[in-house]
C-alpha cells in the first residue's frame, strides 16, 4: 500500500518538537546485555501505537523488552518516548508500520484514543501479533466483539490495560469475599471524580489551524470527518462520543474490575440511569448508573451502582467522621455484605475491612494466597507472549464481556432511559438503539 505520510527524519522530528540539540547517542542497556540485563535473544521486539500521554506510560511499562518501533500521529506528544528510546523506528501511520515491520515485531501495544483501538488492535492481530490494548477495549459493543473474534482467530496472547487486574489489591478483595469475610454481597458502589475534561458541551464552530506536529487526518482515523479543534485533541477527546466513552467508559474498567471478576458477572438484566442534561455529542457532567444482575452460578442477585462527576454514595455507618468520607477523592469502591463492608481505591488498591474485629483478624492471621501476585500487567503480557499463562484480562475471556457490560451503561446514559437486557446475550429488548452507536460506519480506507 502507498504510505499515508512519510516517516520524518530524525532531524525533522527534532525540529518538529523543539528538541534540536538533544543527543540521541545512548544505546539502550537491553541491547548490550550484561549483568542484570536480559540477553537480546530473550527479549521481545515491541511496537507501540500511541506513545504520548498514557501511551508513554505503556511504553515505559514494556521497557524490559526491546522497544523496536514507535508510532504516533502527533510528534509533539511522542517526544518523551522518542527521547527515551532513540533506537526505535518511528512511524505516524500504524498501518504502514505493520506492513513494513511485521516480520520483525513480536508484540504490539495500542494506547490511542478509544475510537482507534479496534482498527489498530485488529490490524495487529490479523498480522499474528499479540496485543496489549488500553482500556476500555473499544468505543462500541460491535467493535469489542470484533476484537474478541480477531483474538480467538489469531490465537495469540491479549490483555486489556486495566492495570489493577494484575495487582495485589484486587486479588486480596477476591480472597476476602470468597472466604466470606463480609458475608453475602448484594450491593457494590463505585465513584470517580471524572470527568476532569469538558463534557456536556456542543460541537465548537470556530476555525483553527491544525498544529504542524499533528496529522489530523490520521488522528481522526475511522471517525467521521470534522475540522480540527483543540476541544478534541490531544486530551479532551474522552468526553466526545465519536472519540471516547466519557467518564464512565474511562474509569469503570478500573473501578468495577474487582466486582466483575470476584462476583462472576456477565450481562445485567436491567440498567437504570439518571444524569445531568444529556447532549447529542458529549457525555453528561455527572451520572448514576445502576446495574441489576440476576443470580448466577450459585451467587445471588447483585446490584452495582456507579456514580461519576463528583457524586458519592452515602457514608456507611462504620465511618464515624464525616471528614473521613470518601477515603479517596479521585474514586473508589464500597462493598456491602450481609456481615460487613469493605472499601478500596480506584484500582482495588489498599482494600480495608470496615469491621474492626474482622480487620484485626486478617491482620493477625492473613488468609492463604489463592491467586498469584504479579509484578505488573506489562510483565504478565510479556510472559504470556514468551509462552507463559494467558493474562487474566485477555480479550475473549474477560476484557470483552467486561467492556460490553460497561458500554451498556453508556448506551443507557446516551438514551436517557432504562434498558432491559437479556442476561445471557446482552441483547437490549425494550428499545431500539441507533445502529451507529453499536457498530459505527468507518471512513474510506479504514476497516476492522
Amino acid at each position: 500500500m502507498e504510505p499515508r505520510s512519510p516517516l520524518p527524519s530524525r532531524r525533522e522530528f527534532l525540529g518538529d518538537v523543539g528538541l534540536a540539540g538533544a543527543a540521541f547517542t545512548i544505546v539502550p542497556g537491553h541491547v548490550l546485555g550484561g549483568r542484570g540485563r536480559t540477553a537480546p535473544s530473550d527479549t521481545l521486539n515491541v511496537a507501540c501505537i500511541g506513545v504520548g500521554g498514557m501511551g508513554a506510560s505503556d511504553v515505559r511499562g514494556m521497557r524490559g523488552e526491546n522497544i523496536y518501533a514507535l508510532c504516533d500521529v502527533d510528534t509533539k506528544s511522542a517526544r518523551e518516548s522518542v527521547q527515551a528510546f532513540p533506537g526505535a523506528k518511528f512511524y505516524r501511520d500504524f498501518r504502514e508500520m505493520l506492513d513494513r515491520e511485521a516480520g520483525s515485531i513480536d508484540a504490539v501495544t495500542v494506547s490511542t484514543p478509544d475510537h482507534t483501538h479496534a482498527v489498530a488492535a485488529i490490524a495487529a492481530l490479523r498480522a499474528g501479533k499479540p496485543v496489549y490494548c488500553q482500556k476500555p477495549l473499544a468505543r462500541t459493543i460491535g467493535e469489542v466483539r470484533a476484537m474478541a473474534d480477531a483474538a480467538r482467530q489469531a490465537g495469540v496472547p491479549t490483555v486489556m490495560g486495566n492495570q489493577g487486574h494484575a495487582g495485589e489489591g484486587i486479588r486480596l478483595i477476591r480472597e476476602w469475599v470468597d472466604a466470606g469475610l463480609i458475608g453475602t454481597v448484594r450491593e457494590v458502589h463505585f465513584w470517580t471524580n471524572r470527568p476532569i475534561w469538558p463534557q456536556a458541551i456542543e460541537r465548537p464552530t470556530e476555525m483553527h489551524h491544525v498544529p504542524a506536529h499533528l496529522d489530523w487526518d490520521l488522528w481522526l482515523g475511522p471517525a467521521a470527518d470534522r475540522p480540527y479543534h483543540p476541544a478534541y485533541a490531544p486530551f479532551r477527546w474522552r468526553g466526545w462520543w465519536d472519540f471516547g466513552t466519557g467518564a464512565f467508559g474511562d474509569m469503570a474498567c478500573h473501578i468495577m474490575d474487582a466486582a466483575y471478576w470476584t462476583l462472576g458477572l456477565r450481562y445485567p438484566a436491567r440498567v437504570d440511569v439518571e444524569s445531568t442534561a444529556v447532549f447529542d455529542e458529549t457525555g453528561p457532567r455527572a451520572s448514576r448508573v445502576d446495574f441489576a444482575f440476576p443470580a448466577r452460578e450459585g451467587r445471588p442477585a447483585v446490584t452495582l451502582v456507579w456514580r461519576d462527576g463528583g457524586l458519592l454514595p452515602p457514608a456507611p455507618p462504620e465511618v464515624a467522621e464525616r471528614s473521613a468520607w470518601p477515603p479517596a477523592e479521585d474514586g473508589g469502591q464500597l462493598w456491602i455484605g450481609s456481615e460487613g463492608k469493605l472499601i478500596a481505591g480506584t484500582y482495588g488498591q489498599e482494600p480495608r475491612l470496615l469491621d474492626p474485629a474482622r480487620r484485626a483478624q486478617v491482620e493477625a492471621e492473613p488468609l492463604p494466597q489463592r491467586f498469584p501476585r504479579l509484578e505488573s500487567v506489562y510483565a504478565e503480557f510479556a510472559a504470556a507472549v514468551k509462552g507463559g499463562p494467558e493474562p487474566g484480562s485477555n480479550f475473549p475471556g474477560y476484557a470483552a464481556p467486561f467492556t460490553e457490560m460497561i458500554l451498556l451503561g453508556n448506551l443507557a446514559v446516551r438514551m436517557g432511559r432504562s434498558l432491559e437486557v437479556e442476561p445471557e446475550t446482552g441483547r437490549i429488548t425494550n428499545v431500539e438503539v441507533p445502529r451507529a452507536w453499536v457498530q459505527p460506519d468507518y471512513r474510506a480506507g479504514w476497516r476492522i
